[in-house]
C-alpha cells in the first residue's frame, strides 16, 4: 500500500470510528471505494504485525538487559537502576500490547476477505475456474491459519515472561538494598530461559509472516 493510500486509510478509519463504531463491513467498504482492497489491507497489516512483534521482542530484551545491571551495581545505585528497569519494563509491556492489537487487526481483515472470497465463488459460471479459485482460497486460508497460530503463540509467550519480570521489578522497588541484589541474581536463569523461549516463538512467527507475505503476493496478484 503506497503512502497516499495509508494516509487515506487513516483518515477513513478516524471518520468511521466516530460515525460507525464497530462496523467493520462499512469500514472495509469505504476503503474499497477509494481503491484499497482487503487483499492489500491484509498484506499491510501482516507486515505491520511482523514489525510490531520484532519491536516487542527488542523491548523485552532491553528490559532484561536492564535487569542484569541490577546484579552488578552497588546498593547505593539501586534506585537509579530500578527507575531505568521500570521504564524498560513498561515499554516492553506496551509493545507487547501493541503487538496483540496488530494481530487482532490482521484477524479482522482476514475474516472479511475470506468470507467475501467464499461467497463470491457462487458467482462463477465456469465450474473449472470456480474449483481453481476455491482451491486457491483453501491454500491461502490454511497458510493464514498457520501464521495466525504462530503470532498468537508469540503473543502468549510475552505474558509469562513479562509477569516474572514485573514481579522482580516490584520486588526491587520494595527492597532497594544489597539483599535484593542476591535475590534477583537467583532469578536470572529463569528470566533468561523465558527470553530464549520468547525469542524462538517470535522468530517462528516472523518466518511465518515472511512466508505468508511472499506466497500471498504470488497467489493473489
Amino acid at each position: 500500500m503506497n503512502p497516499l493510500h495509508r494516509l487515506a486509510a487513516c483518515l477513513f478509519a478516524v471518520a468511521l470510528a466516530i460515525v460507525l463504531p464497530g462496523c467493520q463491513s462499512a469500514y472495509f467498504g469505504a476503503l474499497e471505494k477509494i481503491g484499497i482492497a482487503k487483499r492489500d489491507l491484509l498484506l499491510d497489516r501482516v507486515d505491520a504485525a511482523r514489525g510490531a512483534q520484532g519491536e516487542a521482542e527488542q523491548a523485552y530484551v532491553d528490559a532484561l538487559t536492564r535487569f542484569r545491571e541490577v546484579v552488578s551495581v552497588d546498593a547505593g545505585e539501586l534506585e537509579a537502576v530500578y527507575l531505568r528497569l521500570k521504564a524498560s519494563h513498561d515499554e516492553a509491556a506496551a509493545r507487547a500490547k501493541a503487538f496483540g492489537e496488530r494481530i487482532a487487526a490482521v484477524e479482522s481483515v482476514a475474516d472479511a476477505l475470506f468470507a467475501e472470497w467464499q461467497s463470491e465463488l457462487a458467482q462463477y459460471s465456469d465450474a473449472g475456474l470456480r474449483a481453481k479459485s476455491k482451491a486457491q482460497l483453501e491454500r491461502t486460508r490454511s497458510r493464514y491459519r498457520t501464521l495466525d497460530q504462530a503470532m498468537r503463540r508469540a503473543e502468549a509467550s510475552f505474558q509469562p515472561a513479562l509477569k516474572v519480570l514485573d514481579d522482580q521489578v516490584l520486588y526491587l522497588k520494595h527492597n532497594l538494598n544489597a539483599a535484593a541484589i542476591g535475590a534477583i541474581r537467583d532469578e536470572l536463569p529463569r528470566l533468561q530461559a523465558d527470553a530464549a523461549s520468547l525469542q524462538r516463538d517470535v522468530q517462528r512467527a516472523t518466518a511465518e509472516a515472511d512466508r505468508f507475505l511472499k506466497e500471498f503476493r504470488v497467489e493473489t496478484p
